[in-house]
């Protein structure tokens, strides 16, 4: 039988500050993503977090917010309904950078959170509603949850930060600004990815 080529995968990880909890009703403020590494059939290589990112505010798209959310973001509405970029342009700009990295790496764009589901849906609905297409497709999406639990032989719903081994958290710290946590995420990735599971030693 003939060896199926594997096409290599372009993680990227992606995080959302909005200012409610499902998209339409409420808005996505801000956006921000950064190259966290190529996984081929090789094995995964890291890239740093830093180099390749992407960030973007966004002008609300309805007056409806839940105060308790939008606090977490420390974001203004006040002031991104007149500083925030239009969503269509936002969204369309974002399209363009994650085709251009993707292109670069030779690989498929997957976006990638912790947790994944809270972001996936707001920057799908916004991909598709804003611009007519995702570039990440309609399942190109990792969740580090997942991620973790399958490694670690634990329940999904048992994966907390705080009870996870040192040796895979982040340096960095969680601020609730959309970049710094897409980079802090892509750490987290490459922590993940680098991880024997538990009872080994880390290579």
């Amino acid at each position: 039988m003939a060896t199926r080529h594997v096409k290599p995968s372009l993680y990227i990880s992606v995080d959302v500050e909005a200012d409610g909890p499902i998209p339409g009703p409420y808005s996505m403020l801000s956006l921000g993503a950064a190259v966290a590494g190529v996984q081929d059939a090789d094995g995964f290589t890291a890239a740093d977090p830093e180099r390749r990112t992407f960030y973007r505010e966004l002008r609300p798209i309805s007056d409806e917010f839940v105060p308790e959310a939008l606090a977490v973001s420390g974001l203004d509405r006040d002031r991104l309904r007149t500083e925030g970029l239009d969503p269509a342009l936002a969204l369309a700009q974002f399209g363009r950078w994650v085709r251009e990295v993707s292109a670069e790496a030779g690989a498929q764009p997957v976006m990638c959170g912790y947790p994944a589901s809270y972001d996936w849906t707001f920057l799908y609905w916004y991909l598709i509603r804003f611009t007519g297409e995702s570039p990440f497709g309609h399942s190109g999406c990792l969740d580090m949850k997942t991620l973790y639990a399958t490694k670690a032989g634990v329940p999904l719903r048992a994966v907390a930060k705080r009870s996870m081994p040192p040796e895979t958290l982040p340096r960095r710290r969680h601020t609730h600004h959309a970049l710094d946590d897409a980079v802090e995420q892509a750490e987290l990735l490459v922590n993940l990815m680098k991880w024997p599971g538990p009872g080994s030693s880390p290579r």
